[in-house]
């Protein structure tokens, strides 16, 4: 959560049974276009059941990610999306949802790094077509670093399995555990 979505209140959106949004700021019916709208404004909102008051945020969201997928060009392939899904009710579930989440925040970090570094190189006259000219000649360069980032990433995930693993040896290791003898199968 950004700083200014800190500081300014929730936006609260009913869903109706028929299936309608309704924002209570503006009064009016929105449609999930309008919602994606207030993701991109960093607006920040939630949206409820109408009738059960259930937070169906993330719900919402989904949708639009769905429907982002099936428009143009996906972000995830179908592996990408096959790996995911495996990580429901994995042990690693939790670890892997925080693991992504920190990427993207990351990203989202060069990301504005890179776009902070263009102002002072370009001025503030960067606009869209001379951004799409940049990212297209930068593309080899961000890949590498995203590359080396992906590279760096995983090394320290081996590097946590293997502490959490040491932890665990370590912490039954004062347990007096005494194998089971083999079983004589020859009778």
């Amino acid at each position: 959560m950004t700083q200014s979505q800190a500081s300014t209140p929730t936006r609260l959106i009913k869903k109706y049974p028929n299936r309608r949004l309704y924002d209570t700021q503006t009064s009016a019916y929105i449609t999930l276009a309008d919602v994606k709208q207030l993701v991109l404004d960093c607006e920040n909102f939630q949206v409820v059941d109408a009738k059960s008051g259930e937070d169906l945020t993330r719900s919402i969201l989904l949708q639009i990610i769905l429907e982002e997928e099936s428009d143009g060009v996906p972000m995830f392939s179908a592996t990408a999306l096959s790996q995911i899904i495996r990580f429901y009710g994995h042990a690693m579930q939790g670890v892997m949802g925080s693991f992504l989440e920190k990427n993207i925040q990351a990203f989202m970090e060069i990301q504005d790094r890179i776009a902070e570094q263009s102002k002072g190189l370009y001025g503030s006259q960067f606009g869209p077509e001379a951004w799409a000219q940049f990212m297209n000649v930068q593309a080899p360069v961000l890949q590498n670093m995203m590359s080396n980032y992906v590279d760096q990433s995983k090394n320290l995930f081996v590097q946590m399995q293997d502490q959490m693993q040491d932890q665990t040896r370590n912490m039954f290791s004062v347990f007096p555990f005494v194998p089971n003898p083999p079983k004589d199968t020859k009778k």
